[in-house]
């Protein structure tokens, strides 16, 4: 089953300087109906404006991570990290025993857009983490590219939990099937562009929760760029 959740029906914020859907219950947007699926906690799709951004603020026990679809972000934190995350980019945070960061547009000029996404992690109090891999466009281009595994297998950044994350460019007539082992879950997010799913189309900023599936099959993509997460069978994430 292909529940489908349209663009049009996430939460909005409009600060000025940042513009932001929610995709789940976050900040002053509360859904009883969107509190997460499985242990995905957050996706937050942010627009911000040139110089501006999140000033310095904490996090515990939680797997944080970012994904740029346009522009440079800034990134700063208690560990010493100081780095810039550009399209391709992908970046990881587990803040763990707890961690103080802050993230600003890199640019004077230019917006950035990025989705924001927090995974809950099944275990307390790690030392915090940082961790960074740029996925070069072919690696993506017609297939869906692992970015984030339990392991790191493959490339791909680690994560505190049995959660796997995958995300793939479609144009066209490239398509590409992930197979999903029984009983598991997935939920996809449509970045940019529009795709079918299962003959289903989706559109930038549509989500769909997906549950007694064994294969998920993309095709017809429209500069489509989308993230998959394969998840553990429970509806809602549950705080350690």
């Amino acid at each position: 089953m292909i529940e489908v959740r349209l663009a049009k029906q996430r939460g909005a914020a409009e600060h000025g300087w940042l513009s932001a859907r929610h995709t789940f219950s976050f900040g002053h947007y509360y859904d009883p109906k969107q509190l997460g699926f499985s242990d995905l906690l957050v996706i937050n799709d942010d627009r911000v404006q040139p110089s501006r951004g999140f000033g310095t603020h904490g996090h515990r026990d939680m797997e944080i991570f970012t994904y740029i679809l346009e522009g440079a972000l800034e990134h700063k934190d208690s560990m010493g990290t100081g780095s810039v995350i550009r399209p391709g980019d992908v970046q990881m945070m587990s803040a763990g025993s707890g961690i103080q960061h802050s993230e600003f547009n890199h640019s004077a000029q230019a917006l950035v857009h990025l989705l924001q996404i927090w995974i809950i992690p099944n275990r307390k109090s790690v030392t915090p983490r940082y961790q960074q891999v740029n996925f070069s466009e072919s690696e993506k281009r017609g297939q869906l590219r692992l970015i984030i595994s339990p392991e790191g297998e493959n490339g791909s950044l680690s994560v505190y939990q049995d959660a796997r994350v995958y995300a793939g460019l479609f144009n066209g007539e490239e398509q590409s099937t992930l197979t999903l082992a029984p009983e598991r879950y997935a939920y996809i997010h449509i970045a940019q562009g529009s795709v079918e799913v299962n003959g289903i189309r989706l559109n930038a900023g549509d989500g769909a929760r997906v549950r007694d599936e064994t294969a998920l099959h993309f095709s017809k993509g429209d500069n489509a760029e989308v993230l998959v997460f394969d998840l553990r069978p429970q509806e809602l994430p549950e705080m350690i």
